[in-house]
């Protein structure tokens, strides 16, 4: 069983890797077989020469976004979490807020990202309440669809205990639908940087959809895309500690095999 869970790590290691390669491989292929023009598609190469030459600048970039990323997650989080517990409380709150939660994600967040920039400003603040809409939904709906498909026969059980709704929440309900919340928490944390990128496009001084922005005006492509490969292995990274910390949590949780 040790050389098995092994052997499965590695592996699970291994895939994206060899993906990553044989990604990285056509790439170069297409770049100097392709015919196409290197302000259009710069070579692996001359992305990790523009990664290193622009480090000074990718550095704070990104720095810049990952704290607006993880403050609209934790802030995202937090406000989903306690609306899906407060609808999953009182049943009338849901037909009055989920149209309106559904609304907010019926309008593009480029529709909204001008409007954020105008009433919040230039700064960090825009990026994150960017953030928070876009995770807002994802967190709010799983959390309170685990809610509501709590096994019916533990229910009856705790109020044939004289339970309170408090105490059934607390000790029931909330633990059942932990492996939905997880669910919805790795989808936020996936998508959050888009959120932070998407305000720093329509108005921002600094993090790497600003850089981003600046480099394509420029025609510097190459550095465009070493952002924009700092930006995946961030939201990578992001979310495989997101992953990691879920599992711990969610130790109880039995684990499912993966069909081959």
């Amino acid at each position: 069983m040790t050389s098995h869970a092994a052997s499965h790590r590695a592996m699970a290691v291994l895939r994206p890797a060899v993906t990553c390669v044989g990604l990285v491989v056509l790439w170069a292929a297409l770049a100097r077989w392709g015919h196409v023009p290197p302000y259009m598609l710069p070579a692996p190469d001359a992305v990790a020469r523009a990664l290193w030459a622009g480090r000074a600048q990718l550095e704070p970039a990104a720095l810049t976004t990952l704290e607006e990323t993880l403050l609209g997650l934790g802030i995202g989080i937090g406000a989903g979490s306690a609306l899906a517990i407060a609808m999953a409380l009182w049943v009338p709150l849901r037909r009055w807020v989920m149209p309106m939660v559904l609304l907010s994600q019926a309008v593009p967040v480029f529709a909204l990202a001008p409007l954020l920039v105008l009433w919040f400003g230039f700064g960090m603040a825009s990026k994150v309440v960017m953030a928070v809409l876009v995770i807002f939904f994802p967190v709010t709906s799983a959390l309170g669809d685990g809610l509501r498909q709590t096994e019916a026969g533990w229910m009856d059980l705790a109020r044939t205990m004289g339970a309170t709704r408090w105490r059934v929440l607390v000790h029931i309900r909330l633990p059942a639908a932990m492996p939905a919340f997880a669910t919805g928490v790795r989808m936020a944390t996936a998508i959050a940087p888009i959120g932070a990128v998407v305000g720093e496009w329509v108005g921002a001084s600094s993090g790497l959809g600003f850089l981003m922005q600046t480099a394509n005006t420029r025609f510097q492509t190459d550095l465009m895309f070493a952002a924009l490969a700092v930006l995946a292995a961030m939201t990578v990274l992001l979310w495989w500690g997101v992953d990691r910390l879920l599992a711990r949590a969610l130790y109880w949780r039995p684990a499912h095999a993966d069909i081959d």
